[in-house]
């Protein structure tokens, strides 16, 4: 069961134009997903003053769609919503609808997807987004109301989208004041939110930081099957590469020396590598790696296959392959670039975006095999190759085999008393083979766009890897794209392009453009010894500087300086999938003032370092590549990095609660609340809780139990533990402690079956009531204090229709640890009995 905002597979694609079929603005698009609604009956717009001054001419709301082509919920909702006649009668007739590709504008992305966060928040419905991202804006181009995915009709408590429309439209009819205020109240928030990130706070530029940010990725090591930011109490949870985070850690073991964390890091990062290779999310038979991991054993990937993460990834591979030597590293290395530059690779030299995951709406079907294809193709050589790729194993996805690695070539070499190269070239020969078989089959969709930020990510993996593995074609590779973008892909200002299709250039490009596009120069830089390649990454950053530093609170901004005016304007220093512009380009400034001799770069850096103090103090884990930078600016020498801010001796505070708060919701939200837009409705929530404990005070060096009582909603299920089918998310029970109490021996109760239409099997879930039990260990140096002790479970909430997003419920309480001789009561001994 998916919700609206995951990935998943595309559904209801088609290029075809049917007779009389009705052709939208969007066709003068060059961007793939934005070509793929050109035949929808909505009157679509691009974002654009067109569409702008329509809204303004006859006061109309904006309806705003943002999505991307592999986005499984995005396709639901144009096959079901969007080519809907009657639908899109209404939509044309009541409103200006815009669709926006994110890959192409991902500032309007994040600024309404913030915009959707803080709206939520004001309603009190779950704080969480995803795509499609459906907003409705004054014509103002001012955020009041929004959601993710709609269905045509009712379900499950989910409103419909026609009624959606209908209520906005109502609420814009007789209350357009109030939902302006609304509006403003909202684009005020975003706009105080984007500027909070970026708030200034001095600190001290040590290796300590550098230390934190390392242990803090450490500490989220699964160390059974490899892999960070695991949690035990969602071990089932997907599974992403990080790579920003693997990135730090490689410069972590670089770093020995100095470091104490080098060898944990070593530890986590190849037993990540190792894990990740073997895995099924490496397409072991045509090279490159799909976008994550749907388990926690790496085995069964979501398909889809991004140029940014192999981009990241060549690079990872290669640098650990110096690192260790080993040859699988390289060899991993050789079939992630061998991979762009057979099947992502422009002629003219740049790099496409991304390979679809689905063959005629199955994800995976194009990379699947059954055991009786297999037998037929590899015939004796079968035998060798199942033991290899865990073909005697269950499958483990519904549409047959994925490929996976199960043990060594050495152990398969002694067991069957042959050597580990013959064995390679026998395994080689039968990959061979079902490659030329699985090349037969429907190709994949293709996203053909050319993008500048994620092009540097690739041209940035691809001189790694061929310097490391000496692999001049890789380099050469590398040099085309880079020329191709210098030359095609600029204006005549010398200003960087966004995007690339279909022989034109479009959309000014944005700080991670410029940003990542540097790196692959120096990169180039270090792997030819051209001057050329120093040069022109000089030249973009110093233009990069000009166009995005913000000259009175130091930093980049997101878009240029004469950029159009939205609600906000960003500054990020968060990695995600991609690593934020201002990590990237604090690293570019620092090794641009090493190699160029210039000062000034090195006081941008610092004073980029300095924006994003207490993000780097408080959320090490989440801004690697900023703990990268200050590490690598440590190890120049001393008398060239004097700090441009005073130290601060403080270390590590906690975070303080912020002094602007939404206190109050004004009459115009409290009609959105009423009207409940897209949401179940919040006054009636699926699950409530309550909690006990067994005893009146909690006995200091002893044990007691806890119990958390759920009550769910007539109608409703949730998850059993563990969840079955275990792709499903299971309900989980963890606590927050003041004094250090832990959390033992929890109890989840068996659930029943729940039959799904769709599903062959039972799902095991529960309902109306369920008691999760545990034991808290509390230590003996509790004792006399007060524990604030917060209890968390965390859920997914489903009937039979539709799923809402996860959901973590908490309960808080205050209780004495007894002291010494104290007396302690059992109490609530009710919700303890087992019977």
């Amino acid at each position: 069961m998916s919700s609206a905002g995951e990935e998943n597979p595309q559904e209801g694609k088609t290029e075809q134009k049917q007779e009389g079929q009705f052709t939208n603005r969007l066709a003068k698009e060059t961007s793939p997903y934005l070509l793929l609604h050109k035949h929808n009956p909505v009157d679509w717009y691009p974002w654009g003053p067109e569409a702008f001054e329509k809204a303004k001419q006859e006061n109309k709301v904006i309806f705003l769609s943002v999505g991307y082509s592999s986005c499984y919920w995005c396709h639901v909702m144009e096959r079901l919503v969007f080519e809907n006649p009657q639908i899109a009668k209404y939509m044309n007739e009541n409103f200006v609808n815009i669709k926006v590709d994110r890959e192409e504008r991902p500032d309007i992305d994040d600024i309404y997807m913030t915009s959707l966060s803080v709206y939520f928040h004001l309603i009190g419905a779950p704080s969480s987004g995803g795509w499609p991202l459906s907003m409705f804006l004054t014509p103002d181009r001012e955020p009041f109301a929004g959601g993710t995915y709609f269905p045509p009709t009712d379900q499950g408590g989910q409103m419909s989208f026609p009624r959606v429309l209908q209520k906005v439209n109502q609420l814009w009819s007789t209350n357009k004041e109030q939902v302006q205020q609304s509006a403003a109240i909202i684009a005020k928030e975003v706009a105080r939110l984007q500027k909070e990130e970026g708030a200034k706070e001095a600190i001290s530029l040590e290796n300590r930081l550098v230390i934190a940010g390392v242990r803090s990725i450490n500490a989220s090591y699964d160390a059974e099957y490899g892999g960070i930011d695991f949690s035990d109490v969602t071990p089932n949870a997907p599974k992403f590469p990080t790579t920003s985070k693997l990135v730090l850690l490689q410069y972590d073991i670089q770093a020995a020396e100095q470091n104490p964390t080098a060898a944990e890091s070593a530890k986590v990062l190849y037993h990540t590598l190792d894990a990740m290779a073997n895995g099924g999310i490496y397409d072991h038979l045509g090279g490159g790696f799909h976008r994550y991991s749907t388990d926690r054993y790496w085995h069964v990937p979501h398909f889809e296959k991004m140029l940014y993460d192999n981009g990241q990834l060549a690079g990872v591979y290669a640098r650990a392959f110096e690192q260790t030597g080993k040859q699988q590293y390289k060899q991993v290395t050789e079939g992630i670039v061998d991979f762009v530059l057979r099947e992502l690779t422009d002629p003219q030299g740049g790099f496409y975006s991304a390979l679809d995951a689905e063959t005629d709406g199955v994800e995976g079907e194009h990379y699947a095999w059954s055991q009786e294809e297999l037998k037929k193709i590899l015939g004796d050589d079968y035998p060798l190759f199942a033991e290899f790729y865990g073909l005697n194993e269950p499958a483990r996805f519904d549409h047959g085999y994925v490929l996976h690695r199960v043990t060594t070539l050495e152990k398969l070499a002694e067991k069957h008393n042959t050597t580990a190269d013959e064995l390679a070239s026998q395994l080689a020969a039968s990959r061979g083979k079902l490659l030329s078989v699985r090349n037969q089959r429907k190709p994949l969709l293709k996203d053909d766009k050319i993008l500048t930020s994620w092009n540097g990510l690739m041209i940035e993996g691809m001189a790694t890897a061929g310097r490391v593995l000496k692999r001049p074609e890789y380099t050469a590779a590398a040099e085309k794209a880079a020329q191709f973008i210098l030359d095609q892909m600029r204006d005549k200002e010398g200003h960087l392009y966004r995007s690339y299709r279909g022989g034109e250039a479009r959309l000014n490009a944005y700080l991670d453009d410029y940003a990542f596009l540097v790196q692959g120069l120096l990169a180039l830089h270090q792997a030819t010894g051209k001057q050329q390649w120093l040069d022109e990454a000089q030249q973009l950053t110093d233009l990069q500087i000009a166009l995005f530093w913000d000259q009175k609170e130091h930093g980049f901004f997101f878009t240029t300086h004469d950029h159009e005016q939205l609600i906000a304007r960003t500054k990020n220093a968060y990695d995600a999938a991609i690593p934020s512009g201002n990590s990237i380009s604090a690293r570019n400034l620092i090794l641009l003032s090493e190699l160029t001799g210039e000062p000034r770069y090195r006081q941008h850096a610092d004073q980029t370092l300095q924006l994003f103090g207490r993000i780097i103090k408080r959320y090490p884990g989440r801004c690697a590549q900023l703990v990268q930078a200050v590490g690598e600016y440590l190890q120049t020498p001393a008398d060239q990095r004097q700090s441009a801010v005073s130290a601060y001796d403080g270390i590590f505070v906690s975070p303080e609660e912020g002094s602007d708060q939404l206190v109050a919701v004004n009459p115009g939200l409290e009609l959105l609340v009423a009207a409940g837009l897209g949401q179940t409705a919040q006054q009636k929530k699926q699950v409530t809780a309550n909690a006990y404990l067994s005893v009146d005070k909690l006995p200091a060096g002893k044990t007691c139990q806890v119990a958390i009582v759920l009550n769910i909603e007539k109608g409703w299920h949730i998850n059993q533990n563990p969840s079955s089918p275990d792709f499903l998310v299971p309900t989980t029970f963890s606590i927050k402690s003041a004094q250090n109490l832990k959390l033992k021996d929890i109890k989840y109760p068996a659930g029943h079956q729940f039959k799904v239409s769709g599903f062959d099997e039972p799902l095991l879930v529960y309902e109306k009531q369920v008691v999760i039990r545990g034991t808290l260990e509390i230590p003996a140096s509790a004792a006399g204090k007060e524990e604030k002790l917060e209890l968390q479970v965390k859920y997914q909430a489903c009937n039979d229709q539709t799923c809402i997003r996860p959901t973590t419920i908490s309960k808080v309480g205050k209780f004495k640890v007894a002291a010494p001789g104290e007396t302690v009561r059992q109490v609530n001994q009710k919700w303890f009995k087992t019977d």
